[in-house]
């Protein structure tokens, strides 16, 4: 497996500081390639939410310079997920107590994905999203918020969530939930294109759109990947977003 990847972010036209945080690690080892990407995005006044969102990002850059080595040694991407969640529910009670000890109320979002031998793990809190784009545009992971939740229980449209107040309200977040539950996914890796975004970059744009600009055939080197993304951040902030953008490409190909 060969990625190819691209890494963007905007603090967009209303903030003046960028509370999201990314990261991506590519590496190689005897069984191919391998590829770590997590995107964060952090709430708390001032610059509070950038904070939570950087220690859960610099955690993780840790734990793939520390403790990936074991686990290539006999890759479970169940295993990896469950320490990937045992992590953030350590993060979630030390980010807890630093607001705590100092009256403010910070945390973050958590979408990262971790490619291995054929096969991704994702592990994932809060509206942050993760996609697969290969024929069509698939959202791998389920929002934790109050719309999402009344959708499924069938007491709100799609339509009725896009414009409710409620829209932004999280059920889970790193750094505010007193008995934090990540969801942990796996599955085969596919040829093409996975994203990684805040809602920063989804609210103002379709998945029309999203599809139409990084569909596989149309992101077959770096710079053009980087190239679209781009012009989708534009994008959202000509349509009056108010929160940061940010996005990561991930294509993926069989050598």
């Amino acid at each position: 497996m060969h990625f190819t990847v691209t890494a963007d972010t905007d603090v967009g036209i209303a903030k003046e500081t960028n509370q999201d945080s990314m990261v991506v690690k590519h590496g190689k080892y005897y069984g191919g390639e391998v590829l770590m990407a997590v995107i964060c995005d952090g709430m708390g006044g001032l610059d509070k939410g950038e904070l939570a969102s950087a220690t859960v990002v610099r955690a993780f850059l840790r734990w793939f310079g520390e403790e990936l080595a074991y686990e290539l040694e006999n890759p479970d991407m169940q295993v990896i997920g469950g320490k990937w969640s045992l992590l953030l529910k350590e993060l979630n009670v030390r980010i807890q107590k630093y607001g705590q000890a100092r009256g403010i109320s910070l945390g973050t979002t958590f979408t990262g994905m971790l490619f291995v031998g054929g096969q991704y793990v994702i592990v994932h809190v809060g509206d942050t999203r993760a996609y697969r784009i290969g024929k069509d545009l698939r959202q791998l992971t389920v929002d934790q918020t109050f719309v999402a939740q009344e959708i499924e229980r069938g007491d709100m449209t799609a339509e009725q969530a896009k414009k409710d107040k409620r829209r932004n309200m999280l059920l889970q977040c790193v750094g505010a939930s007193d008995n934090l539950k990540p969801d942990v996914l796996v599955g085969d890796t596919k040829k093409g294109v996975y994203m990684l975004c805040s809602d920063g970059f989804r609210n103002e744009v379709t998945e029309q759109e999203i599809f139409d600009a990084f569909e596989p055939a149309e992101n077959v080197h770096g710079e053009a990947m980087h190239t679209n993304a781009r012009r989708l951040i534009q994008l959202a902030k000509e349509r009056q977003e108010k929160d940061n953008i940010s996005v990561i490409l991930i294509r993926t190909d069989w050598e």
